[in-house]
């Protein structure tokens, strides 16, 4: 089998490939591009799932970065078990035709418990008394102390959040280069998150994106240059293209006027019950997956939605097919936003009665994805005066809350979920040999091509 290396560099598409970006446009125009129908919806956790398993939603089951669990009633957002992803994967069709194929998962998602033979993830530790300690997991286990002692400590406040750059990207990137030096395993899988943030932020329109695609760039090149030295075949990939957007729908919200929404007070606070709503919806970028006590109102929802201003459009049972979504963990409708628009999770009407976790970057209590997470609030006159006197309680072992997260979803100016209009906005693969990648699902026998032949 041909050893080869898949970089996946997040939210890169044709159209950002310039001479911004000259060591990966040289790949580019030495290969073949595709720019490939991105996946439904389009995010991440679906998106490596298509590529991973060949299958869609509908069968994998990952319908997007988080959902509705309705055995628990709670929604789980950002689980890592690659156990949900209910389909056979890439690497365990390879093993099966060759016993010596062994895979790296530098950072993937659904990444704990695979049958991968080495793999690194973020993984924060949890101590009883509150606290938390940013780490990774790694498999074999004792890979973990390793690493960190010959890369240093992963740099996880740079992989999300307010301080979210090029960091996490470099030392993602060094450990991929580790894994291969180590291990030289036969696919090493390796995500490269930097283009997510400012595009997002900043939208694709702003010109410092370009600070971000020469950043990129510099990275990549790096990578393509280390994997070839060590006769390593490189694939570029990317999961979706991120669009300019200037309207957040606040769907819960609209819920809640129509008396659907359920509202607990916890210590004068606003939290969601989502087990005693009528109505709810788990947003996600540009979907939102919607969820319904009695399925006989479907119909009455669906008309709803489809008259609120920034909807573009709202899937049934039929439509769900469709698009590939139809799976029991999807919600009884889902709405796609309108081009220019995307979804926030917010279900309070007063700001002073948000949640507590609404003004921290706290990815799994939230009920839906929340962009706001990239930026501090303006509001706040000195934050940095804030974050150390936080972190100086931590030190000395107080609790406390880093709520320097901003309550307005006008600051985010790119989004992605949906399929973009222009394909110029399509993720794309990018080989050096001549491969058809039309879809997400091609990529799974795009990559099994290029490694048996």
């Amino acid at each position: 089998m041909k050893r080869t290396a898949v970089i996946n560099v997040v939210g890169l598409t044709k159209g950002l490939i310039s001479d911004h970006t000259p060591r990966i446009k040289t790949f580019v125009d030495q290969g073949n591009l595709s720019a490939f129908k991105p996946p439904f919806p389009a995010v991440t956790c679906t998106a490596q799932s298509d590529f991973v398993t060949g299958k869609t939603a509908s069968e994998h089951g990952i319908v997007a970065n988080g959902w509705y669990n309705r055995d628990y009633s709670e929604v789980h957002f950002w689980k890592q078990s690659n156990h949900l992803v209910d389909a056979p994967k890439i690497w365990d069709e390879l093993k099966a035709k060759d016993p010596d194929f062994t895979c790296a998962k530098m950072f993937w998602w659904f990444n704990m418990y695979s049958t991968v033979d080495y793999s690194v993830t973020p993984r924060p530790m949890y101590p009883a008394d509150g606290r938390k300690f940013f780490d990774v997991y790694t498999h074999p286990m004792d890979m973990r102390e390793e690493i960190k002692r010959e890369l240093g400590e992963f740099p996880f406040h740079t992989f999300w959040g307010p301080k979210a750059d090029i960091e996490s990207s470099q030392w993602i990137a060094a450990s991929a280069r580790w894994v291969e030096e180590k291990q030289q395993p036969t696919l090493n899988l390796v995500y490269l998150p930097h283009l997510d943030y400012n595009l997002q932020r900043l939208g694709p329109n702003d010109p410092a994106i370009t600070d971000d695609l020469k950043a990129i760039d510099q990275v990549v090149g790096e990578l393509i240059e280390f994997f070839e030295s060590k006769s390593v075949q490189v694939v570029l990939l990317s999961e979706y293209g991120i669009t300019q957007v200037d309207t957040p729908v606040h769907i819960n919200r609209e819920f809640r006027k129509q008396g659907w929404i359920t509202i607990k007070d916890e210590l004068g606070l606003e939290q969601l019950d989502c087990g005693a709503s009528e109505v709810f919806a788990v947003a996600d970028h540009q979907i939102a997956h919607v969820y319904l006590k009695d399925k006989t109102r479907i119909e009455a929802v669906k008309q709803f939605l489809e008259s609120i201003d920034g909807i573009d459009q709202v899937l049934a049972a039929s439509g769900k097919k469709d698009f590939g979504i139809d799976h029991e963990r999807s919600g009884d409708l889902i709405a796609i936003a309108n081009p220019s628009a995307w979804f926030t999770y917010y279900y309070w009407l007063d700001d002073n009665v948000a949640p507590d976790f609404a003004r921290c970057v706290d990815i799994h209590r939230k009920p839906g994805y929340d962009p706001v997470e990239l930026f501090i609030d303006p509001e706040i006159k000195v934050p940095l005066i804030k974050i150390i006197g936080f972190l100086i309680k931590k030190k000395l072992g107080f609790r406390g809350l880093l709520d320097v997260i901003p309550l307005d979803a006008q600051l985010v100016k790119g989004s992605h979920g949906r399929t973009p209009e222009e394909t110029d906005d399509w993720p794309v693969f990018v080989s050096i040999n001549e491969v058809s990648v039309n879809t997400s699902t091609d990529v799974y026998e795009a990559l099994k091509q290029l490694i048996t032949e």
